[in-house]
């Protein structure tokens, strides 16, 4: 079966990432799935709502799978990394139908950033939000993902998450005003169904112009940041960290 299931349910475009024992850890055909589905999404015109969910009720996306990683050998490997999944989040969040992510447990790393990039997040409380790379890879974030969390959280709760390595709860996000709806597990599919129908009922250009004019405002002066990420990436701490963490080992941070 594909790690990704992408299926029209009369006007929903479903996404299923569907590697529940990998906690739905993204791969480069993931990634690259994902594009084509948004692509699907704008290209039909009979498809009005775009759901993105997790297979299974451990994970929305737990990140990028960190094997991946192993191959890279300096900063320019960290900023071509970038660019190929800023290339799928920017498509993303330029998708003209509404886009809701439907969040069960681990949404981290990658799938922090496209929960991020979707329009509204539906959670329940037992999903965590966060990106601890400050204690896992020592790696860190595109300019534009950062713009992203900023955007959303504010940069206060940003650099919370970011520097202590907080997951947050699902009712965190909640009161943070990142998930838009919380409910029990129980819940769940009544909760989404009610949300789609809304959805489906409102006039699509007024959303669309909605949700296009909120994401010029938020990326208008977006500042490069590839010699962050270069610097970061070609670090002889992120190089310790990959094989480290793969291995379940801990790391002695460095600085450098």
């Amino acid at each position: 079966m594909s790690d990704l299931l992408v299926t029209a349910d009369g006007p929903v475009l479903r996404v299923v990432f569907n590697r529940p024992d990998r906690h739905n850890a993204l791969t480069w055909a993931m990634w690259d799935g994902l594009y084509d589905a948004c692509e699907r999404a704008d290209a039909d015109p009979g498809i009005r709502l775009l759901v993105l969910s997790g297979a299974g009720e451990r994970a929305f996306v737990s990140g990028t799978d960190i094997s991946q990683f192993a191959a890279f050998t300096d900063g320019a490997d960290g900023v071509a990394y970038e660019r190929r999944i800023q290339r799928v989040v920017d498509r993303l969040e330029r998708v003209r139908v509404p886009t809701l992510a439907v969040v069960q447990g681990y949404c981290v790393g990658a799938g922090l950033i496209l929960a991020a990039a979707c329009d509204l997040r539906l959670a329940v409380p037992e999903a965590r939000f966060g990106a601890p790379i400050a204690r896992t890879l020592g790696n860190c974030l595109s300019m534009n993902t950062y713009s992203l969390l900023v955007h959303h959280l504010g940069p206060a709760r940003t650099l919370d998450m970011l520097l202590r390595a907080r997951l947050y709860t699902g009712e965190e996000a909640h009161a943070a005003g990142f998930a838009a709806e919380l409910c029990e597990p129980g819940d769940l599919p009544a909760v989404q169904a009610e949300m789609e129908e809304r959805l489906l009922s409102h006039a699509p250009l007024s959303m669309w112009a909605a949700k296009e004019a909120v994401r010029r405002l938020r990326v208008a002066g977006l500042p490069d940041g590839d010699d962050i990420v270069a610097e970061v990436f070609g670090s002889a701490d992120f190089h310790a960290a990959v094989p480290a963490f793969l291995a379940k080992e801990s790391v002695s941070w460095q600085g450098r």
